[in-house]
């Protein structure tokens, strides 16, 4: 897994709060690091019977839950909070992935089961998706920054009076800034949403797209939107840096 630091809080993305119950230091402290750079609040619990205190003592929207746990394995932790009428969402991260592994995570109480490895973009998404089961936003379909205005549904991009024209990779990056409009988005970011890379492939290739899509959304306009953070990678937002 590869991750860059440089998050920032998502105005767009409703905040939640987690909790990761992980024995596995390295991973805990990746998961831990990565959900609170989007914008979110997470803790940690590093075995069974802490998480179950953590999880009945606390008011948490998803909680991500390893199986092998010290202590209370998962399936029992998550058993434990179903007998008591906790309906908080659970999605179980796990290196056991077979067929019937997932459908016995499934029947003990977990609301979704990612095997590992596993990319943290996805991950992050069915956790957005279970959090919003509790009345989250609905995603929106326009996004619209100063003068700028994208149309996800219409695949139209105006800015100001002109409508601007984008090749397909174009309109996925400026819909993911735009998305994220106000937030530090990292290589890391771009490579996993825009281009499907797990990897950092070492080319300029994003580099090379944010100065074409630069061209055709600030050209003639006094007031840039697409920024450089020097070190951390882009933000679109209305105003100079």
């Amino acid at each position: 897994m590869v991750m860059e630091t440089g998050f920032a809080p998502d105005p767009v993305r409703q905040k939640m709060r987690l909790l990761i119950i992980e024995d596995d230091r390295e991973s805990a402290d990746y998961l831990t690091k990565a959900f609170r750079e989007a914008g979110h609040v997470a803790d940690h619990a590093a075995d069974g019977e802490e998480g179950l205190a953590l999880a009945e003592s606390g008011d948490y929207d998803v909680l991500v839950v390893d199986r092998m746990l010290p202590k209370r394995d998962g399936l029992s932790l998550i058993g434990e909070l179903r007998e008591k009428g906790d309906r908080t969402p659970v999605l179980i991260l796990s290196a056991l992935g077979q067929v019937d592994d997932r459908i016995r995570g499934l029947r003990a109480g977990g609301d979704d089961y990612l095997p590992k490895p596993y990319s943290f973009a996805e991950l992050l998404a069915r956790v957005e998706v279970l959090s919003r089961r509790l009345g989250g936003p609905a995603e929106e379909t326009t996004y619209r920054v100063g003068d700028l205005e994208l149309d996800r549904l219409s695949h139209r991009v105006v800015r100001g009076q002109d409508e601007l024209t984008l090749q397909p990779r174009e309109f996925r990056l400026l819909e993911y800034l735009m998305k994220h409009a106000g937030q530090v988005v990292t290589r890391t970011m771009l490579l996993e949403n825009v281009w499907d890379y797990h990897f950092d492939p070492q080319t300029n290739v994003i580099d090379v797209h944010i100065s074409r899509l630069r061209s055709k959304i600030d050209k003639g306009h006094e007031r840039p939107l697409l920024h450089t953070v020097r070190g951390a990678g882009y933000m679109i937002r209305d105003g100079v840096r």
